[in-house]
């Protein structure tokens, strides 16, 4: 399946001008290490909550009811409204309580701090290896990168620059700063406004650089409606990467979406497709 070009995108003889790639996070980039129910049973434990192992099986279901809550209450991890560490305090304290774990107030805050700092560290995110590769490629390109994700801006401020990524990640577009999540069309354009003042600061374009139009930015995610549908129908290029081979990207290749098994894939179709960089000739 092609990728449909806007028609500000265009290059001679067929080929297309891309300018920009914005990215999404978890699942395209960077990868969750361990389970969810280990490392919360794991955080209790450490301070002085022992939790039943029908208690510890029953938090995975536990977590997806509480996130699902407190997006509920508190939608964009907050906004403006709270801090993303309050929200977060929010979701982790109901998940254990739906779990059934006993807790007095001071142990609750105390195995709250203990979740929070592990969901900041190497023993929970870990980057993808084709992630640093792909980045640095584009970067000699002259293609601007920057992250769209339905997060906080925790991933921005501490887990992208702890994973190596985010030197090569020129912006970067969180629903909680933003206030609207994926597949709004809200954040894709809130994408090409932080973009665009890179173009101007790069030696390919300089200050007399043209405006970013979406048709010069790809979109590269793994989930069909936030990702495809919702980049696609801001007029970005978009792509899908199928990571864990669970169905999906079968079902995803039905409804017309271009699916990759990872980010060196994106490369090729980036050649294959006559794709242009800035900094490419010819």
């Amino acid at each position: 399946a092609k990728l449909n070009g806007g028609g500000g995108g265009g290059g001679g003889g067929g080929r297309r001008r891309l300018r920009a790639i914005s990215m999404d996070v978890t699942g395209t980039m960077v990868q969750f290490s361990g389970r969810v129910e280990d490392h919360y049973a794991g955080a209790a434990k450490w301070c002085g909550v022992e939790l039943t192992q029908s208690e510890v099986d029953s938090i995975p279901r536990s977590f997806s009811q509480a996130y699902k809550e407190t997006c509920v209450a508190h939608p964009c991890f907050g906004n403006d409204s709270m801090s993303a560490k309050q929200w977060w305090r929010h979701c982790v304290i109901r998940c254990l309580e739906l779990s059934g774990a006993k807790m007095t107030l001071d142990q609750e805050e105390r195995v709250f701090q203990r979740v929070y700092s592990i969901f900041g560290s190497h023993a929970t995110y870990a980057a993808f290896p084709d992630a640093r590769p792909f980045l640095k490629w584009a970067h000699r390109r002259g293609i601007i990168c920057g992250v769209v994700s339905n997060a906080d801006e925790r991933y921005g401020d501490s887990i992208l620059p702890m994973l190596d990524l985010a030197d090569k990640l020129s912006f970067m577009v969180f629903s909680k700063e933003v206030g609207v999540e994926k597949p709004s069309r809200q954040i894709y354009e809130a994408a090409v406004h932080a973009a665009e003042p890179w173009l101007m600061r790069s030696a390919r374009w300089g200050p007399d650089a043209a405006p970013l139009i979406p048709s010069e930015v790809l979109h590269i995610g793994n989930d069909f409606e936030k990702d495809y549908l919702g980049a696609k129908e801001a007029g970005f290029q978009a792509v899908l990467i199928d990571r864990f081979k669970n169905g999906e990207g079968e079902e995803w290749k039905e409804r017309g979406a271009p699916v990759f098994s990872d980010l060196i894939d994106v490369v090729e179709y980036f050649a294959r497709e006559g794709f242009i960089g800035p900094n490419d000739h010819g």
